[in-house]
């Protein structure tokens, strides 16, 4: 079976606001524009997001120049870390990684986060085998999903992640998966903090 070549764009940088409205930041649609620019050459058929107005608007640059709808999927949002504000997030996200079973109250734990969007993947990777699809998502669940494939990712490299980021993930019957970020430290981003 022919390989399926997925680019997972997590979301350029939104000012934070409570909710999954927030748009992209002046600097975000910079680093839109910027992920359209790196993935002009690749042969994407199709555009997937989570249903996050951050997620859409980072990929909406790319689908456009293609002529492609964004199509979301509410399996590719992020994993609801808690049913309260935390105090503090980092510190929170690290625990949950440390407990990949448990969940802080009201919240989504790493295992159910990481099979959920697998789940997505896969059946994307179906729908489009041996194509080159685009899925904007979010931080903690991009690097979920990639642990699956890769286990040495832990929320240090969680925490390494820019607003936006890259990383290609191909997956094909009877080969290994393959990873490989295609942003580049010098590229314009915004660090996570």
């Amino acid at each position: 079976m022919p390989s399926t070549t997925l680019y997972l764009v997590r979301h350029a940088h939104a000012r934070w606001l409570p909710d999954e409205g927030r748009a992209l930041s002046p600097e975000g649609h910079a680093g839109a524009e910027h992920v359209a620019a790196l993935l002009r050459h690749a042969p994407i058929v199709a555009v997937y997001a989570s249903r996050a107005r951050r997620a859409i608007q980072t990929v909406a640059p790319r689908a456009t120049a293609r002529g492609l709808p964004v199509t979301t999927s509410a399996d590719l949002r992020e994993r609801r870390l808690s049913g309260a504000p935390v105090d503090d997030h980092g510190a929170a996200v690290a625990w949950c990684w440390a407990h990949p079973e448990a969940a802080l109250p009201g919240g989504e734990s790493n295992m159910a986060a990481q099979q959920r969007g697998v789940a997505a993947i896969i059946a994307l990777t179906r729908c489009h085998t041996g194509e080159t699809i685009v899925v904007g998502t979010h931080g903690n669940l991009l690097a979920l999903i990639l642990q699956h494939w890769e286990p040495a990712v832990d929320d240090a490299f969680w925490s390494r992640l820019t607003m936006p980021d890259v990383y290609a993930l191909t997956l094909g019957t009877g080969a290994p998966a393959r990873t490989q970020r295609r942003w580049d430290a010098g590229e314009r981003f915004m660090p996570y903090a």
